[in-house]
């Protein structure tokens, strides 16, 4: 069985219609979010940000098992990135996640990918 059309035809109403609603997303700014938390480390501090509502990046690092400057890039990317937000308290600099949206992605992915491996698993 081969997984791709084997003739070309397509729906023309739909396809104007989705192309219509992909010129009004900000595609590149939704690729970035992803890129940031395609990332292995990212996504491990976004999970653990999903886990407490606020780290300081001492516990980032240690979380992660790497050294303070490394946190402190990831975290500063998923900032630059509108997915966490920091605040300082004297000489610490704690991080959470901006808003629950990025908290859903995360955990959406989280229940995804278990579903994924219980199918692996039957």
């Amino acid at each position: 069985m081969k997984d791709s059309c084997e003739i070309y035809c397509y729906d023309e109403p739909k396809v104007r219609k989705v192309q219509n609603d992909l010129q009004k997303q900000d595609i590149p700014t939704m690729a970035k979010m992803f890129k940031a938390l395609a990332d292995e480390t990212r996504l491990k501090i976004a999970y653990a940000l999903c886990e407490e509502q606020e780290l300081c990046v001492c516990d980032v690092a240690n979380i992660t098992g790497s050294s303070l400057a490394t946190a402190s890039h990831h975290l500063r990317t998923l900032k630059q990135l509108g997915l966490a937000k920091y605040r300082k308290e004297g000489k610490l600099a704690f991080y959470s996640l901006e808003d629950d949206h990025v908290r859903q992605l995360v955990q959406l992915a989280s229940m995804h990918s278990k579903e994924l491996m219980s199918h692996a698993t039957t």
